[in-house]
């Protein structure tokens, strides 16, 4: 009976934790909050159910990052990170900013297909948190300096008739955003295409009027 019920109790044990670079660690924290911010806004995130999600200690949470408003920054830096090579399409554009500026919304939709949900409750939790809020702030206001600087360039170069560069970029990517949050921002995914091509639409109308 004695060993019977050894055997059940270790059973009951849990496996050993696998041990995890730290790159790898803080990878697996972030995709978790990805799944979450999926599912549920950033006001019902929890440390100890991430953590649950991920298989590591709740301890290890603290390791990496200093508390959840710390996690969305760190999530929105890494958005940030991979839309900029999408962006850097039109704003590096050469002799075809036109055909630039559609390649460079394709690859931005795409990515907004893919991630949307939690794309959405990012500025959702941006409207009432203030780190979130800075945070997000920065991020669009990056965009909306490099595409600013596109203007001024084609303006420069008589692609573009004169107008308010700044605030012309920040009315366009202010309406995107929008748009491919109320798109994008709930399962189920939908196709992309039509998107990309109502908004480049839009911003060669804006911009590229007579060319386009």
């Amino acid at each position: 009976m004695k060993g019977a019920r050894s055997r059940r109790a270790a059973t009951k044990r849990k496996p050993p934790r696998r041990r995890r670079r730290p790159e790898e660690a803080q990878g697996e924290i972030l995709a978790a909050a990805e799944r979450f911010l999926r599912r549920h806004p950033f006001r019902d995130l929890q440390v100890w159910e991430l953590m649950d999600d991920t298989g590591m200690r709740r301890s290890s949470f603290y390791h990496y990052f200093a508390d959840r408003h710390d996690l969305v920054v760190r999530l929105i830096e890494k958005f940030s990170g991979e839309l900029s090579t999408m962006n850097e399409i039109w704003f590096r554009a050469g002799p075809d900013p036109i055909a630039s500026l559609r390649r460079g919304y394709e690859a931005v939709v795409r990515f907004w297909a893919k991630h949307g949900p939690v794309l959405r409750a990012i500025a959702d939790a941006a409207t009432h948190d203030r780190q979130v809020e800075k945070a997000h702030r920065a991020f669009v206001e990056r965009i909306i300096e490099g595409t600013a600087e596109r203007i001024r360039t084609d303006i420069d170069n008589g692609r573009i008739a004169p107008l308010d560069a700044g605030e012309t970029a920040r009315a366009l990517i202010l309406m995107s955003e929008g748009f491919l949050n109320q798109k994008f921002g709930r399962e189920p995914r939908r196709d992309w295409r039509p998107a990309a091509d109502i908004l480049a639409t839009i911003w060669l109308r804006a911009l590229y009027s007579t060319e386009a």
